[in-house]
């Protein structure tokens, strides 16, 4: 399934229609930081109209050193904990904030497969933070499928965890 096909699914523009309203009748800026969905989860919610009213935009920080240059995340962050992790997604989601200047923003780091996984982070398990001034949240989930039916699900997830921290 091509990406565009992806981010055009009936389940993903409801989800993103929710997200728009919701943070444009909250005056909430939001942004993304994204690894293993490489920019679905922005393309969920620019498919919706009026969407320019509340999204700055997104960084693809496929690379680790685009995530350390771009979002700031730490070189011994990535070094210690691994690209997909926790403190990963936290750093990537604070680095958003502060790299496009919004009010919210959700990060996305995993491994969609086929290969990548290892014994204990097995293919499907994908990291997850939402970020504000306040406080940022992280959420870890292992999904099943081939590559595109887990970054379907991962970006189905981040849009869903932005709703919930509204």
């Amino acid at each position: 399934m091509a990406a565009a096909s992806i981010a055009l699914t009936d389940d993903l523009r409801q989800l993103a229609a929710q997200v728009v309203m919701v943070a444009g009748s909250r005056g909430i800026s939001l942004g993304t930081a994204e690894s293993c969905t490489g920019g679905l989860v922005a393309a969920a919610i620019t498919s919706v109209t009026g969407a320019s009213s509340v999204f700055k935009g997104a960084i693809v920080s496929y690379a680790n050193e685009v995530k350390s240059r771009q979002l700031a995340v730490h070189e011994l962050t990535l070094k210690e904990y691994g690209a997909v992790s926790e403190q990963t997604a936290r750093e990537m989601a604070c680095g958003a904030l502060r790299a496009l200047d919004v009010d919210m923003a959700v990060s996305v780091t995993g491994i969609a497969g086929p290969s990548g996984g290892s014994e204990d982070k097995p293919v499907g398990t994908v990291w997850f933070c939402v970020a504000d001034d306040q406080e940022a949240v992280t959420r870890l989930e292992h999904f099943d499928g081939d590559r595109e039916a887990i970054r379907l699900s991962a970006t189905q997830a981040a849009l869903r965890m932005l709703l919930e921290r509204f």
